[in-house]
């Protein structure tokens, strides 16, 4: 037989303080809840037949009648509840992660990541993350950076910014490089039907290499247009037969070049292609600067606009695809606009180090 149900009596004075807390319009509804249980037990009422009439469990009837019977009106409310202690000082926690980040990973990791650094700290790895997180700190993006260490930095840039914001008159800038060994890689690709009726486009993670070319490439700065060549090799005979179709594209124009520092593009001032064009004036960027130079960012769109995910079966189709592309998007261009405020070669002292400026 089950246990009968603890027997309720009410005071006159703890009979009104619960018929208060069922109509008082600001009372919580766990508590109006509650106050009913009890009032409807001192009425006889069953639990099984309470928890019927105000939609709960038996059990949660039994335990409020248990509850009032044991402590009164201060059984209905709320358990203390002090949530979960903390692990750590946060700031103390914050400034011990930070320096553990700094230091090298265990032996046989090459960095840390988030079990490592609880492991190390003595603590949950949900903590590591949730401070991680709070920080911005992605363990496993990679940075990085390159650090300019021209002595003429600055009247190098200086030079060059100055051609893209305010050319000579009657003159024409075009930034140039080179794209060295573009694979023309033939990969499966297209639609695979799925189990479930659904069709997903693609291409398979198997390739075959079927040879390379060497992109030569001239932006004009002014308009955004741009002339491209390929050839099998990249030396200075292939330079230089690109800078004769450039320059017989703009023919009696003064020309400026901004380069980088291959030793394909340093001539002497007394080489003879220099001599027989004192109209093309070179401008190098600063060592380990090649941001400074546009066509890098035109290399960039060439890449994700028609080599990414392509299949070519041989070189010819490779250039082809380029040439359309080049067609394409001269068709449309613009120039680049230039956003840059401030250069500056401080070396970065920390990974972290502006994080929390």
């Amino acid at each position: 037989m089950s246990r009968p149900a603890t027997k309720i009596t009410l005071s006159p004075s703890e009979r009104s303080e619960l018929q208060r807390l069922t109509r008082a319009p600001k009372t919580q509804r766990r508590f109006a809840d509650r106050a009913r249980i009890i009032l409807r037990a001192a009425d006889g009422e069953s639990t099984a037949g309470i928890a019927a009439a105000l939609g709960t469990r038996s059990a949660t009837v039994s335990k409020w009648r248990l509850r009032f019977e044991s402590e009164g009106l201060d059984g209905l409310r709320d358990d203390f509840r002090p949530g979960r202690p903390p692990l750590e000082v946060r700031e103390n926690f914050r400034d011990r992660l930070l320096s553990k980040i700094d230091e090298p990973p265990p032996e046989g990791y090459s960095q840390w990541n988030g079990r490592l650094l609880a492991e190390a700290l003595g603590v949950k790895a949900d903590l590591v993350w949730a401070e991680l997180r709070s920080l911005g700190i992605n363990l496993q993006r990679r940075r990085s950076w390159c650090v300019s260490t021209d002595p003429e930095f600055a009247a190098k840039s200086a030079d060059i910014i100055g051609l893209y914001l305010g050319p000579p008159e009657n003159a024409v800038v075009f930034s140039v490089d080179e794209k060295p060994c573009i694979q023309a890689l033939e990969r499966a690709q297209g639609w695979l039907k799925m189990p479930d009726g659904r069709a997903l486009t693609g291409f398979a993670h198997e390739y075959k290499r079927n040879g390379t070319t060497n992109l030569f490439a001239a932006l004009e700065v002014a308009t955004g247009r741009v002339l491209a060549d390929c050839f099998p090799r990249k030396r200075r005979d292939e330079f230089l037969r690109f800078l004769d179709r450039l320059v017989a594209e703009n023919s009696g124009k003064e020309l400026h070049l901004v380069l980088d520092n291959l030793s394909v593009h340093k001539l002497r001032e007394d080489h003879p292609w220099r001599v027989r064009h004192p109209h093309v004036y070179f401008h190098f960027t600063p060592t380990h600067a090649s941001w400074i130079n546009q066509v890098e960012a035109w290399f960039s769109i060439l890449s994700r606009s028609a080599l990414k995910g392509a299949s070519f079966k041989n070189v010819r189709q490779l250039i082809d695809a380029i040439e359309k592309f080049v067609a394409a998007y001269n068709q449309g261009a613009m120039p680049f606009a230039w956003t840059k405020v401030r250069v500056s070669q401080k070396t970065p002292q920390s990974k972290y180090a502006n994080f929390f400026k």
